[in-house]
Parts: C-alpha cells; structure tokens; sequence
C-alpha cells in the first residue's frame, strides 16, 4: 500500500471525486478486493499465504467520475483495475501491482427499454439477474444467462466476451451488444456507433470486447434483447459414444434447425456430475437439446433434431431430465455441487471447428491424465456453446489430492494448464472460449496469436500510453 503523505495525498484528490463515503483503504477492503473466483488466488489464501492487494478502492457513480479517476491514476502512474462483480475465474481483477480497484456496482441503473427496436440501455455495473427481472416484468429477456447471473454485472459480462447458457441460439455477449460508452486510458469519454452493422469503417468498438479492462473501462452498454418464448421444449436423449453425439449436435446446428442449447456430456461427466446433481445414473453421452419460441415451431424443431438423434442411435429419455436439468443448471457451479477446495481443478475450455472437436478432446484427456497419472488427475468434459462451424468444449482437470505447500500447488497447477493448452493450440483449438484470459492465461496470448501480437500490443501502447489499466492482464506486462 502506498504509504505516508503522498499516499494520503492521493486518497484525498480520490475522495474529493467519489466522496469520502465511496472510498476505502481499509485493510479488511483491500483483501476482499484481492480476490476474485479463480482457483489461484483462493487456494493461495487458504494456504495462508498473503495477497498482494489494492491501495484504494473507490465506488464512482458515473463516467465523469471514472474519467476523473484515470485522470488522477495517469499523474501519478497508478494502476487502475476495473470491478464488476467479481465472479471472474481467471484471476481478471487481480491487482498483482497494487493501484486502484474501481468498483463500477454503484453505476446501476438502466436508461432505456426500447420496445420497438427491442434494445435496453443500462450502466454498466447493473447486476445481471436484476437486469433481467426488470426486463421479465415487460415480457422481455436479455438471453445471456450465464451461471454468474446472480452476480455478474453487464460490464462484466462484455469485458471477458462471455457466453450464457443459451448462446447456441441467442449469441455470446458479445453478439448482442448494439454500442457502448467507455472511458479511455487518459479520461476521454466516447461512445461507439449506435449500431454494429455498417460500412462506415473498421468497427472499432470490437476492440473493446475482450480486452478486460486493459483499454479502458465500458460505463454503459445498448444490447439487443427479446421476447420471453411462448414455450421452452426440453428434451433428453442418451447416446453409447461421443462421436455420434457430436454429430448429431452437429447436423443439428449445420442444418440450421436453431436450438437454445445443446449440452453434452462425455461419458465421465455423465457418470459423476450428471449423477451428483441430477440424480441420474447413466453410462454413455448424455445429451440435453432445448427449443424455445412459438410452441408449433419449436415443437417442429425438436421433432427434426429428436429424427437425428435416433437415427445415430440415441436412446429417447424423454421431457422430463431435460427439464429437470434446466430447472438445476446452474446448480453445477454452486456449493455444494461445484468442485471446491481442497481439491485442485481448473476449467481449461476451448472450442473449434467440428472436425477437430472430438481430436482434441481425446489429445487433452490422454494428456492430462497420463502427464499427471502420480497425482490421480481426472479429465471430465462436456459440450456447451455450439456454432454453425463449430461448438465449445469445457472440460477440466481435477486432482483431489494436491500438494498442501502452495508454491507447489501453484506450480503443478501451472503445469496443468501449459499441457491443456499447448494441446489445445496444437489440435486447432482456441486458449478458451468465454471465461476470459486474465492473469491465468496471460502468458500464452503469444502463442495464440503469433506475428499477429506485436500489432495488439501496439494497439494498447498507443489507447494506454502510462500502461496503467488492468497491467499484467491479457498478456500484456507493466511499462
């Protein structure tokens, strides 16, 4: 912590932005701060070990104020970590350099409800579930969904390019937002073009989407929403292996027949969590397939993707564990069901195109699993956001029993996830497709994106000339 007059010096110039009451540099703030949901930093406090933590955390009401803020942080070259709500599972809001956190909860409200073009305007620190209960008492729904809902915010769930339960249909995050209003580097206030379909030159609001916090901090955002469905149609089916089902999802998806969801998963998923939180035992790939909309329509829809399905061989489990899924979906990321301390596990998704998805799902197990065979590592999958060329795979590793030492635990864990990657990138796959890079993957954004790297840190030297937001995060370091 910055100690001393300047220290106190700078915590005034905050306070006279935010107010005294929407400032601390208490210490039981800072460590609340020092954290988010990732494994990493919450094993390393389990361990007893100390966080590096920020030197203010302040609570600003508006963009004038962020503006204010990055103004203040850029005289004295702080850094700036923006704060949503801090479900973030890869380390995103970590402030390995100390600096200030910006809290943006307090910019809450929402602006606009436009019926006629179906859009909303709200700021972005508006928690995500009430955004949607506001949305719901108009008939409306914002169709993200993600499991964080309950306490992500609207920045947050555009700063990673996060997907929801339903993307197959609706779109990732990133798809539905129409423009945004963001606060640069240096305080300059913008907003990108009112919508995101032209040919009035590069779309330069892209260029936010992901970059988690490292190229300013979005205040504001118009997304597309839509009517609540006449009917949701959940369906289960049970396949004897995984390659048949990734082609039914497939020819479900490439036949443009729209599902809402498609959720598959291997054969080790479907034996434990399926089980666990279901209460099914099952062998095989269990498959949950969902239509929403006019209820003759989807119920057409479904009819055609239940013919693929039997035709490669799945068993018809009927409406029933479909909807019962739906109904406890997010119960697999909850206490108790989720996988937890002390237990080591990290979720080491990605995604490509069909022909590569069942590759790299066999090279990731084998990997994972025969690298790290002295530590009894379990490899366990499904198949969750799909896309006319391709779907994601999140999969995991578990070990149950880590190294109780934390430097070890972080190293093995590190080592972990350099395999899963690496194996990743060298079957066609993606670092990850919708927790975002944050500190965890930092270091392998080279790799990803190769010659094309120097242009991106270009990109952030010339919007971030101090280095000051978010530095160590997406792979670009402090300079």
């Amino acid at each position: 912590m910055r100690q001393g007059i300047q220290g106190e010096m700078i915590r005034s110039e905050l306070a006279d932005v935010v107010g005294e009451e929407y400032i601390s540099t208490e210490e039981t703030d800072r460590l609340i701060y020092s954290t988010d949901w990732s494994w990493m930093p919450q094993m390393w406090l389990d361990r007893g070990e100390r966080l590096a933590t920020p030197d203010y955390i302040v609570h600003p009401a508006s963009a004038e104020e962020i503006s204010a803020i990055l103004k203040i942080a850029n005289t004295y070259r702080i850094p700036v970590i923006p704060w949503g709500g801090g479900s973030g599972t890869q380390g995103g809001t970590l402030p390995i350099y100390g600096g200030i956190t910006v809290d943006t909860k307090r910019l809450d409200k929402i602006i606009a409800i436009d019926t006629q073009s179906l859009t909303v305007t709200a700021q972005a620190g508006i928690n995500g579930a009430q955004l949607e209960w506001a949305l719901n008492e108009h008939q409306l729904t914002l169709p993200h969904y993600p499991a964080s809902a309950n306490c992500a915010t609207l920045g947050g769930y555009l700063a990673p390019r996060g997907s929801g339960t339903i993307s197959t249909k609706y779109g990732k995050a990133e798809d539905m937002v129409l423009s945004m209003e963001l606060v640069l580097p240096d305080g300059t206030i913008i907003r990108t073009p009112p919508v995101p379909n032209h040919a009035s030159g590069p779309d330069f609001a892209r260029l936010f989407l992901g970059s988690e916090g490292t190229f300013g901090i979005i205040t504001e955002a118009t997304m597309q929403i839509d009517y609540l469905p006449e009917v949701r149609l959940l369906h289960a089916v049970l396949f004897a292996d995984l390659s048949n089902a990734l082609e039914a999802g497939r020819r479900m998806m490439t036949r443009r027949l729209d599902p809402m969801v498609i959720r598959l998963y291997d054969p080790s998923s479907t034996a434990s969590l399926v089980k666990e939180v279901l209460g099914y035992e099952l062998e095989g790939v269990y498959m949950v397939i969902g239509f929403d909309g006019y209820e003759e329509l989807a119920t057409l829809q479904e009819q055609y993707a239940m013919e693929i399905c039997l035709e490669l061989g799945a068993r018809d489990l009927g409406r029933e564990p479909g909807e019962r899924w739906w109904n406890h979906r997010y119960d697999f990321y909850f206490p108790p069901k989720s996988l937890q301390l002390p237990w080591m596990y990290g979720t080491v998704e990605t995604l490509s195109t069909y022909n590569n998805l069942e590759r790299i799902y066999h090279a990731k197990k084998q990997a994972i699993e025969e690298t790290y065979a002295e530590w009894n590592a379990r490899y366990i999958g499904h198949f969750s956001h799909w896309f006319h060329w391709g779907a994601s795979l999140y999969d995991r590793f578990i070990i149950e029993q880590p190294p109780q030492d934390a430097h070890q635990a972080l190293r093995l864990h590190n080592r972990i996830w350099t395999t899963a990657i690496r194996t990743s990138l060298e079957h066609g796959g993606m670092i990850n497709e919708h927790h975002g890079v944050g500190l965890k993957l930092a270091r392998y954004m080279r790799a990803q994106y190769g010659a094309a790297w120097p242009l991106l840190e270009a990109i952030k030297r010339t919007i971030d000339p101090n280095g000051i937001m978010n530095p160590g995060k997406l792979g670009f370091g402090i300079y």
